[in-house]
């Protein structure tokens, strides 16, 4: 029997803004767009990475020894990433006592997974909460990640999938029987404007929602509201999300900019600095939503 393997960067317990009720959010890796304002640069690359928050840093030197590449020197000067150095073993982070070097892209099996998944199944009854499996975009491990729904579903856990939908009809069907609700993020609908965005076009995304909608599949749809970047768009989405029939609702999300210190310690350059992107107020959030109520739209904000 073939063995099912995932990448994964994360797993987060007590989350509210992934699902309904309390839920534990599972992030796997690997992402087909570069999204502008991606706020999780450590899930974009499908291969595994070390993440470097100096800061966190307190020479401690358990670094050194643990890495077999010598990827780490610590001195009277403090210390030194040699990141040419680093294969991205991850040693040297279940050395870190401070949480400084962080491992992205664990590899696991749905099997060795569940437990963490399945820990707090009094609190989904009780508050109807669930798992859902996030990113980075889960469909590019579609196989990992329907076996992992299987699984939790197989327990009575209700599950959901937050994705961009840039995959396959295949890639869509795998996980299809085992998903409760798509968190499905749309972020333009003029498709050059998505290409500019995000690298990638859109129709592809949109023909997915319609899909979903004609066999009946629960959808919440999530919209990054990037003032100068999408912010114009709200009217066409509106007027495209009007036209579903198993949408649940639609939570608009603010752009942010706390995630500097995520593209720094892995050495990347944020694709929005310097670009002077506000963060948008809260009267241009709430006429955004408005907007989508207009249209007969539900718009969640809790």
């Amino acid at each position: 029997m073939k063995k099912i393997v995932g990448s994964i960067v994360n797993i987060k317990r007590f989350e509210i803004h992934d699902g309904d009720g309390l839920r534990t959010t599972l992030f796997v890796k690997g992402c087909p767009l570069q999204c502008r304002w991606c706020h999780n640069p450590e899930s974009i690359s499908p291969k595994s990475a070390l993440g470097y928050y100096a800061h966190k840093c307190i020479g401690c030197g358990n670094c050194v020894p643990a890495c077999p590449y010598g990827a780490h020197t610590v001195d009277k000067d403090g210390h030194i990433f040699h990141r040419d150095r680093c294969q991205a073993c991850g040693k040297c982070a279940e050395a870190c006592m401070a949480n400084a070097l962080l491992f992205y892209g664990q590899h696991v099996t749905p099997e060795e997974i569940l437990p963490q998944l399945t820990a707090d199944m009094a609190f989904y009854k009780n508050s109807g909460g669930g798992v859902t499996i996030s990113g980075g975009e889960p469909l590019l491990q579609s196989e990992f990640c329907a076996e992992v729904l299987r699984l939790l579903q197989a327990q009575g856990i209700n599950t959901a999938v937050d994705t961009c939908l840039f995959a396959s009809r295949e890639q869509l069907d795998c996980v299809i029987p085992y998903t409760n609700t798509f968190l499905v993020d749309v972020k333009a609908i003029d498709t050059e404007l998505h290409r500019a965005l995000t690298g990638q076009p859109n129709t592809r995304i949109l023909e997915n929602i319609r899909y979903l909608d004609a066999m009946g599949k629960d959808m919440e749809v999530r919209i990054p509201y990037v003032p100068g970047q999408n912010s114009g768009e709200i009217e066409k989405i509106a007027e495209f999300l009007s036209t579903l029939h198993c949408l649940k609702g639609v939570r608009v999300l603010p752009y942010h900019d706390l995630s500097g210190t995520k593209y720094a310690s892995l050495d990347m350059q944020y694709p929005l600095a310097g670009t002077d992107t506000p963060i948008p107020s809260t009267e241009a959030v709430e006429a955004a939503r408005d907007t989508l109520r207009a249209h007969g739209i539900k718009v969640l904000t809790k």
